[in-house]
């Protein structure tokens, strides 16, 4: 008994659902029911009621429907373009970029040019990376940790990213011509195209590839010195100099924990040619060696106090004997511990630059010849304004001054009469 009503009331759902189809996916259809209902049991107007009820409902559906597909492109293409911009380097590069513009500049940082140089450098960044990407999309594919990038994957087409990479390079440039100067744009044009057409191919090519990239992530810090002073000095090397060497072991690990996935996508390492990975280790160190009398040069060159010379060799020191066990013991361990150790260094250096920075003394002199010079300007304004307002005083015909009525009188109908004097 039971089983018959449960048969009997699942018979009934079926036929109402037959009826009845899902709202979600057919909402014109589902309605199409009540509009039959209200027409059999309304005139005229209620059936055109019902049927503008049915359309109202459609459209609002299409509409819903179309908002979805553009919001899902949107977020579609914005992880495509996140991705090929490399956000996460692209930050490292704009972060060297914006500590040279304040070691660059004076007493007061020009915080408005700043964020004109990170956002001018951002975009360059952006179009080197999503360039490197394009013009590797092979040796992409066959690597573990690049297969999903959205080149190889499928998800943009190699058309559309170089269009991205095209425009956002030709307007990160034209920022930096327009907010900074034109050596800061020549610097940033001139490192997408080393990093995109030189050090790109030359992966394939010859293991120096390595250093020609040392050389590209040294210029941005450069930039950011010529956006802020419009010129190259110097104290203006030092900063370029650490990312240079500091470069160096960071790869140099990196090539040689990646070994077999390089060898996979056809690039040519330094750690290739060295299975024990002892030529590797002894490169690490002694670019590290380079970098201990960094902070000594800081100091002697006026570009910070003396505090900054005496963390500095602490920092590299610390980084020197991570590139010693990894001379002593060439193995991932170690080379692991030494690539960690890259990572903390950049950031912790680049922080005493900025903490211990003098203002450049060139920059303090332009600025106070600049405002002696608007101060002798802005006196001799005001004495030509002082001197113009004084001649035209002088100048000025004197007004006659006004006569009382009865003086008139006295000269003009009673000339008899004396002319009576006022005293002015």
């Amino acid at each position: 008994m039971w089983r018959g009503g449960s048969t009997a009331a699942s018979a009934a759902r079926a036929l109402r659902s037959r009826l009845l189809l899902d709202p979600i996916h057919h909402p014109a259809t589902s309605l199409a029911p009540i509009a039959s209902a209200r027409t059999s049991s309304s005139s005229t107007p209620s059936t055109a009621a019902a049927n503008t009820i049915v359309e109202e409902a459609a459209a609002a559906v299409s509409v819903s429907q179309h908002t979805g597909s553009i919001s899902d492109s949107l977020r579609h293409y914005g992880k495509c373009y996140w991705e090929l911009s490399k956000a996460r380097l692209s930050a490292l590069v704009v972060a060297t970029s914006g500590a040279g513009y304040v070691l660059g500049s004076g007493n007061i940082v020009d915080i408005a040019g700043l964020c004109c140089t990170c956002a001018g450098t951002m975009m360059v960044a952006a179009s080197a990376n999503t360039l490197n990407q394009v013009f590797e999309i092979k040796n992409d594919a066959k690597m573990k940790r690049t297969m999903r990038r959205p080149l190889p994957s499928g998800r943009i087409s190699p058309a559309h990213a170089a269009m991205w990479a095209t425009s956002v390079g030709v307007a990160g440039t034209a920022l930096l011509a327009w907010k900074a100067n034109g050596l800061a744009a020549g610097l940033a044009a001139s490192n997408l195209v080393l990093y995109a057409f030189v050090y790109t191919p030359l992966k394939q090519i010859h293991p120096v590839n390595t250093w020609v990239g040392a050389v590209v992530g040294a210029i941005p810090p450069l930039l950011g010195w010529a956006a802020a002073s419009t010129e190259l000095s110097l104290n203006a090397m030092i900063l370029p100099a650490a990312l240079y060497f500091w470069q160096i072991p960071h790869f140099m690990a990196l090539a040689y924990l990646c070994r077999n996935d390089y060898l996979a996508g056809g690039y040519r390492m330094f750690s290739f040619a060295d299975p024990t990975g002892r030529r590797t280790a002894w490169v690490s160190l002694r670019n590290c060696l380079y970098m201990l009398p960094l902070g000594l040069f800081a100091y002697n060159w006026g570009l910070t106090s003396e505090w900054f010379s005496f963390e500095a060799s602490i920092l590299t020191l610390g980084l020197t004997i991570g590139a010693l066990s990894f001379v002593l013991e060439p193995s991932p361990k170690t080379a692991r511990r030494m690539f960690y150790g890259s990572l903390l260094y950049l950031p912790a250096f680049m922080s005493g630059l900025l903490l211990h920075r003098l203002p450049s003394e060139h920059k303090a002199h332009d600025l106070a010849e600049k405002n002696e010079l608007d101060g002798v300007l802005f006196g001799a304004d005001l004495q030509d304004e002082e001197r113009a307002r004084q001649k035209r005083q002088d100048t000025k015909p004197s007004r006659v001054q006004s006569r009382p009525p009865v003086s008139y009188a006295s000269v003009a109908p009673f000339p008899f009469l004396p002319v009576p004097i006022y005293e002015s």
